[in-house]
């Protein structure tokens, strides 16, 4: 796969390149949940555990010199790479994973480009930021069935269509916000959900919702990942023809 692969005009270069490189979000190839016992996985060499926060490896035989490494601790968000391999550790929640990206994954190797809807200043919508009240709190559901309860941030009020919708959103008002999306698109022309970032809100709560900006999460490309699913609230009832919609693999 080269940097000649074609995209669409609405991915830019640098998102391909992270979908698409060796080690980049289509190249995830395993998600193995650890405990304490050290264990062989697929795909992965030695053996592997959970011990004190960290994901810890055995019997990891490197290319230079020809041996095993005793141990290697990696803590949540580091990574080794052994060979064309590049194992992450992860943490959800005080479960730890490990993570196995492989550049020959089919995801990645079959990935031939990002099919996206045409441009359309029209889906920039003008909308409200409604903080929570405080002490409020918001459940997120994993595509694995995962739940987890996180203090609610807030809404984003706009109209779309014929439709008024409240959507529920997570990040830092002052920096900026995200929503995970459906719509009538969803499981027909488009994945069945979309991330969709909006802007930090003016001091008015005013901001502005661009469609165009949704794009397909990680397990779009990997069925490996654990992506938040839209709450019922950012489902919405009409088309949204904008944004990423699927990924065209051969």
């Amino acid at each position: 796969m080269t940097s000649s692969t074609p995209t669409t005009d609405a991915v830019t270069e640098a998102r391909w390149r992270a979908v698409s490189s060796e080690h980049g979000v289509a190249a995830l190839r395993h998600t193995h949940w650890l405990d304490g016992e050290a264990r062989a996985y697929a795909g992965a060499p030695g053996t592997w555990r959970a011990a004190d926060g960290h994901v810890v490896g055995s019997g990891i035989r490197a290319d230079e010199p020809a041996s095993p490494v005793d141990e290697v601790v990696l803590a949540p968000g580091r990574h080794i790479e052994v060979g064309r391999l590049r194992l992450k550790a992860m943490d959800r929640h005080g479960a730890l994973a490990l993570r196995v990206f492989d550049p020959e994954t089919p995801g990645r190797t079959r990935l031939r480009r990002i099919l996206s809807f045409p441009h359309d200043d029209a889906w920039r919508l003008p909308g409200v930021f409604r903080p929570a009240a405080d002490g409020e709190v918001t459940v997120i559901k994993s595509v694995d069935g995962f739940e987890r309860e996180e203090p609610a941030v807030g809404t984003v009020v706009l109209q779309v269509g014929d439709e008024r919708v409240e959507l529920t959103v997570t990040g830092d008002p002052a920096d900026e916000l995200s929503a995970v999306i459906a719509d009538a698109t969803s499981n027909v022309d488009a994945y069945r959900f979309r991330f969709l970032p909006i802007d930090a809100p003016a001091a008015d709560g005013s901001v502005v919702v661009d469609f165009n900006r949704a794009y397909l999460p990680p397990c779009a490309f990997s069925d490996h990942y654990v992506c938040p699913l839209p709450p019922p609230n950012n489902r919405l009832a009409v088309r949204v023809e904008a944004g990423e919609r699927l990924a065209e693999v051969a």
